[in-house]
């Protein structure tokens, strides 16, 4: 659960959340919080229907199937726009090696694009050769985490002599928006546990505990590493570093400790990419395999690969990236990043509204579903637009899976 949600998002925020100074600790706050109301649906909706197998079936049962086919589709966009975006995020940090594939947003778009689709093929290769692959980068992300905490905790031992930074942007009630939708975006994937339910011992009990400890676990963590980046540099500096966490420590350790920061960043966030390029085929599969979605959506190789959906989905993160090179450095990676949380938190509002159509937790989900409408407001009206406009092109496909079913039963 909590190596589901520390990805590569936490390796770039901090330069997105620099201009916000002290208004990103509130945004940490209440986001994790939020997060934790949310959590808490999800997990009162797991024990009141064990039967279901997951979050996207909840939905069906409660809002009805097109709802549960539209939450869950929504779901998987959400999962290949976080591709581009760790794409993006494996490509800043391999540019401290390499510069000249960072020097534009262009030759990002492209490197970003061509690291999709080397995992791509490695994930065609079947679960077990990118299962090797994702073993061997597991415990890598965390080494970053760890350095950051090492040369806060030495800072915080000295009482800061010797260290001065800033200014700082002071709390701002009309930046908190913004800054809660980035924020939000780091913990997305807390509700891993309750997406695959049917794969949890005891889901009534074992749901709650690895949410809710999940949620704690990581956003304390998110919270030290990320504002104390942000406190202990130049706000500016951190805001136009493509590659925060390497400049964090090669100010205090130096330029070769940076280097290896950002070479396990670097492999940190391919290794994510692989294991979401390997999830990403899983949702539309569980809907054509349950008769939501037509049935060549869940075909799969001799390997058991989705393949035509894996090569779909790639595509699509492709083209995202592709199609947001005319951006500046800092707007590539951040319209990505608010089209990731947009369509993410459509699972969290079709979850909440289920709660309350049944009656589970109704002040919980009242308060989770105002909670996702105010970070699906921080990412501004395009990336919602496009993320509804996506989410509909489940409508025909769900249509078409009645055609073929009808086709399938007429008579020869």
């Amino acid at each position: 659960m909590v190596g589901g949600m520390i990805g590569s998002g936490i390796f770039v925020l901090p330069a997105q959340l620099a201009p916000y100074g002290w208004t990103s600790i509130v945004a940490w706050i209440v986001g994790v919080s939020g997060a934790m109301l949310i959590a808490w649906v999800l997990a009162r909706l797991t024990a009141a229907m064990p039967e279901a197998t997951g979050v996207v079936a909840m939905c069906g049962a409660g809002l009805g199937p097109l709802c549960g086919v539209l939450v869950g589709w929504s779901y998987w966009i959400g999962i290949w726009s976080a591709n581009a975006v760790i794409a993006l995020t494996a490509v800043r940090y391999l540019a401290q090696f390499v510069p000249m594939i960072g020097a534009t947003a262009l030759a990002q778009a492209v490197s970003a694009t061509v690291l999709i689709w080397l995992l791509t093929v490695l994930n065609l290769g079947g679960a077990r050769l990118a299962g090797a692959f994702q073993v061997g980068t597991t415990v890598i992300k965390l080494v970053p985490l760890g350095a950051i905490v090492l040369i806060l905790a030495g800072i915080a031992w000295r009482g800061g002599v010797g260290h001065s930074a800033g200014p700082y942007a002071d709390f701002a009630l009309g930046g908190l928006t913004p800054a809660l939708t980035f924020a939000f975006y780091a913990i997305v994937g807390f509700e891993a546990a309750s997406v695959a339910a049917e794969r949890v011992r005891d889901p009534a009990r074992n749901v709650v505990r690895a949410m809710l400890f999940g949620l704690a676990l990581t956003g304390v963590l998110y919270l030290i590493v990320c504002t104390g980046i942000i406190f202990a540099l130049p706000s500016a500096a951190v805001a136009n570093a493509q590659a925060p966490f390497a400049l964090f420590v090669s100010t205090f350790w130096g330029p070769w400790a940076g280097l290896a920061t950002a070479g396990f960043a670097a492999i940190a966030a391919i290794g994510a990419l692989n294991g979401w390029t390997l999830v990403q085929g899983e949702v539309p599969l569980g809907m054509a395999r349950a008769g939501l979605l037509p049935r060549w959506i869940g075909a799969t190789s001799t390997r058991d690969v989705p393949v035509a959906i894996l090569l779909v989905s790639s595509t699509l993160a492709s083209l995202l990236v592709l199609s947001n090179a005319t951006r500046s450095l800092g707007g590539l990676l951040d319209f990505m990043l608010r089209l990731t949380a947009a369509a993410t938190i459509w699972l969290y509002v079709g979850a909440c509204l289920t709660a309350l159509i049944l009656r589970i937790a109704p002040v919980a989900a009242a308060l989770g579903l105002a909670f996702a409408a105010w970070a699906m407001w921080g990412a501004g009206i395009e990336a919602i637009c496009l993320s509804v406009g996506l989410m509909l092109t489940a409508i025909p496909l769900y249509l078409l899976r009645y055609r073929a079913a009808l086709s399938e039963d007429a008579p020869d």
